[in-house]
């Protein structure tokens, strides 16, 4: 009786304690804040390839038409801390990120509070050139280059402690406005399509702009393999041209959603040449961020807290058609196919998830469709009364693109070829999503 009433009261503490655990994971608070940004472009001598298409076939970039960056916000409630940091870059293998921490380790950081956000720039350094594990040597998926990965994250170390530096106290708002025709659903005609542009205003309390973040669903694609010059693609035009509209050494910080299914639609009159619907595209973009930005009401007190939520992933699978689809693109056959998976996608994943104020970024570990991401959203915004729920796309690492269940086995289409963990896939991620996210009340 005596060990039945104390097991009873070891489980009602455990209780009162997780309890007080989620509770303490979201506070109103005064933020400090900071920003950096770093050049992310390796020299030409390193030969860094291009990531996005097979058919490059791992060939060095041949130049430079704009530069790459990675830009950093460290935020602080004066006892927590945490570096939001996108970057103009393909995405991130899962290797990437531990390799970051353990260099990060004595400076206090810990996986809970790095996000890293990639714009998917297909115009960037290739994504298995990051990429250890990657020691398979098919020029199709990509080749590891030590050199580049090395410079790479030491960039990134820098970045985060240039950013940490000094703190000042800030005023945080986020306002979103739904804009037809700037994207399409390319796995089918007509399909779902997330047009919801979403802008953070984090302004120090003097009133100077700090950092504009902006999330918009849209893969930058333009370029297609022939294009051989290192690019931030459109992310990297909207974001010069939002720079350039506020003023002020603003910083802008551009984050993918769930883009999976998403292609961006070229503007009226931008001509032919990729390269003029890219600064088309970006320019116009950016002018209606301003203008939303402008609008943008901040706060002194905000909630603000972060989360990781455990997702629990499926046995690896290719799908039926991938030797038909990607299989051919990366001229993979079966025996291939098994030791690739085993080394390049990882056993477990997390979605990692943030809150400043009304914005919560709900962080996916590769490319998510967007019916997926609505869903997310809206659950999301429901559980935590956030205004404003986002998808932070490939964040922190690439797992494979993710579909629902009823899309990976209709299959017909590159994305679900591409999906590596057969149909539960879509469902376990966005369960893991919604309940990890939902902590941030």
């Amino acid at each position: 009786m005596i060990q039945t009433q104390m097991l009873q009261r070891i489980m009602l503490l455990l209780v009162v304690l997780a309890t007080l655990v989620v509770t303490r994971g979201v506070a109103a608070a005064e933020l400090t804040a900071g920003v950096a940004r770093i050049d992310l472009t390796p020299p030409l001598k390193l030969k860094a390839p291009l990531g996005g298409y097979g058919a490059r076939m791992s060939r060095p970039a041949e130049g430079v038409h704009d530069r790459i960056f990675a830009k950093a916000l460290v935020v602080s409630d004066g006892q927590r801390k945490f570096a939001l940091v996108t970057a103009d870059l393909l995405g991130f293998a899962p290797a990437f990120k531990v390799d970051l921490l353990a260099r990060l380790k004595d400076k206090g950081w810990t996986e809970q509070q790095v996000m890293l956000l990639p714009s998917h720039s297909h115009t960037s350094i290739d994504m298995n050139a990051l990429n250890p594990a990657n020691v398979l040597n098919i020029p199709q998926i990509g080749i590891h280059n030590p050199a580049v990965y090395e410079l790479t994250l030491k960039n990134f170390v820098e970045l985060i402690g240039k950013a940490g530096e000094n703190l000042q106290p800030v005023t945080i708002g986020t306002m979103s406005k739904r804009i037809t025709g700037w994207n399409r659903n390319r796995r089918e005609k007509g399909g779902i399509t997330d047009d919801e542009l979403t802008i953070t205003r984090i302004d120090t309390t003097a009133g100077k702009p700090l950092a504009v973040l902006v999330n918009f669903t849209a893969h930058p694609t333009f370029m297609s393999e022939r294009e051989m010059l290192f690019s931030g693609d459109w992310p990297g035009a909207l974001q010069r041209a939002l720079e350039a509209a506020i003023g002020e050494g603003v910083t802008a910080m551009y984050y993918n959603g769930a883009q999976g299914d998403q292609s961006p639609v070229a503007r009226p009159d931008s001509g032919d040449s990729p390269w003029e619907k890219v600064e088309r595209y970006g320019f116009e973009l950016g002018l209606v961020a301003a203008d939303l930005w402008r609008n943008t009401k901040t706060s002194r007190d905000v909630k603000f807290g972060y989360h990781l939520q455990p997702v629990n992933l499926p046995p690896r699978a290719w799908h039926p058609d991938f030797m038909q689809t990607g299989g051919k693109e990366y001229g993979l056959n079966e025996t291939f196919m098994a030791e690739l998976l085993k080394k390049v996608t990882p056993d477990s994943a997390v979605s990692a998830s943030v809150r400043l104020g009304d914005l919560v970024i709900i962080g996916i570990p590769g490319e998510a469709a967007a019916g997926l991401g609505l869903r997310i959203k809206s659950e999301v915004r429901a559980a935590t009364g956030a205004e404003h729920a986002v998808i932070g796309g490939l964040c922190n690492e690439w797992i494979s693109y993710i579909l629902t269940a009823d899309s990976y086995l209709k299959g017909s289409g590159y994305e679900a070829s591409m999906s590596f963990y057969g149909p539960e896939l879509g469902d376990r991620v966005m369960k893991a999503a919604i309940t990890g996210a939902s902590t941030l009340k």
